[in-house]
């Protein structure tokens, strides 16, 4: 199963949970797991509404009148005591640790010591559990978000009036697609940071809707309904189809172009590639409009491992954007032997052509190792392994 999350028009908690309600999630497996985690009462009263001409699901949360300030720690603990299914602990557990982290760096505070009262941490737990069971309930193997909408102008907080996206918000969506939002939406706050933490949370992919056969729709209504836009969040559930599927398909080549990146970090934004699943990562330099010296960062990658190359490009880079490439690839037989130099194991790639070996090389990093072993040279330590490759019968 695949869901599809048209964030368009913003996104927050009850907007998701309105959205995952209306696509068939039963409020009773929202309910019960909220409960087990609130210490107060809190109670999801969903009613049907109107949003500018859209009929939609709106998820009222119903809280007791507290003024307890909980921080992460305080969440955190509630979360570990509560008898939830463990995939809606991890996925609450990981929601919160995002938004808390978020909160930190925005205010100079520790993560454990932010206190969710902007927020209001009972909507927060009911909006973060709730979502979390929905999402699980459903059994999706991956779920795409779109570009999210975060409107635009300033908003009211605890600490004064803020830019719009609030810098929490801003925070949560590093290396995310996001932008202002409708033309014809009012200035206002249309992505909240538990919106926003919920989001990235749960999302395996960011874009268009991928190819799928959609089987239910929910539609998620917020608080507003502001002239000029449905203030609406979609999820759209469905079996993802074989035509243009990434999952499906062969290898990729995923690439963006690169201009704003401190040169510095691409040796580790390559390592981060190749540790989230690339068969290869590599660079080229180019030159950009107006002159501008950039480089293209190219990685290699299979199907099934795609989502999580996607992610580490946007985690590691600046880009707000890649492209892919579906590509044939054809590789020769391959095989790892040893040949010793000075005593020492020196691994030696064999590549075969119809049985036979047609290219043998030395692994680098074994040539390095036993160069600072022996105190000698690379250049001799590598012609010493290519010799010992030369003429031998390898079988």
């Amino acid at each position: 199963m695949i869901g599809w999350v048209d964030a368009s028009s913003g996104a927050s908690g009850d907007m998701l949970l309105g959205a995952l309600v209306g696509a068939g999630v039963p409020v009773g497996v929202v309910a019960e797991a909220v409960e087990k985690v609130a210490p107060e009462h809190i109670a999801i009263v969903p009613a049907r509404v109107n949003r500018n001409g859209f009929a939609a699901t709106r998820c009222h949360v119903e809280v007791a009148d507290s003024v307890t300030h909980r921080t992460w720690a305080d969440v955190r603990s509630l979360l570990a005591e509560a008898g939830l299914h463990e995939d809606v602990r991890v996925r609450a557990h990981d929601t919160f640790d995002r938004l808390a982290v978020a909160e930190a760096a925005v205010h100079g505070t520790d993560p454990d010591d932010v206190h969710f009262h902007e927020v209001g941490a009972l909507d927060a737990i009911a909006d973060v559990v709730g979502v979390s069971a929905g999402l699980v309930h459903l059994g999706l193997d991956r779920l795409v978000v779109s570009p999210v909408a975060v409107g635009s102008g300033s908003v009211r907080g605890a600490h004064g009036s803020m830019p719009v996206p609030p810098p929490a918000v801003a925070e949560l969506l590093r290396g995310v697609p996001s932008y202002a939002g409708p033309a014809t939406a009012p200035a206002m706050e249309l992505c909240t940071p538990t919106g926003a933490a919920l989001l990235v949370s749960h999302a395996t992919a960011y874009g268009p809707q991928p190819a799928m056969t959609v089987t239910s729709i929910g539609v998620g209504a917020g608080s507003r309904d502001p002239a000029g836009h449905a203030n609406v969040l979609r999820l759209l559930v469905g079996e993802e189809t074989a035509t243009g599927s990434v999952s499906e398909a062969g290898p990729l080549v995923i690439e963006t172009n690169v201009d704003d990146l401190d040169p510095r970090l691409w040796p580790s934004v390559l390592a981060a590639l190749l540790e989230a699943g690339a068969s290869d990562a590599w660079l080229t330099p180019i030159l950009m409009k107006k002159g501008r010296p950039a480089h293209t960062l190219h990685a290699l990658v299979s199907a099934e491992r795609a989502d999580a190359v996607r992610r580490a490009v946007f985690r590691h880079t600046s880009t707000i954007g890649v492209r892919e490439v579906r590509i044939g690839k054809v590789a020769l037989d391959r095989e790892m032997r040893a040949v010793q130099v000075d005593g020492h194991d020196i691994a030696v790639k064999l590549a075969r052509l119809d049985g036979q070996v047609v290219n043998a090389q030395p692994e680098y990093e074994d040539v390095a190792r036993v160069a600072a072993s022996t105190g000698r040279p690379v250049r001799d330590v590598l012609a010493a392994a290519v010799a010992a490759t030369e003429g031998r019968a390898w079988t």
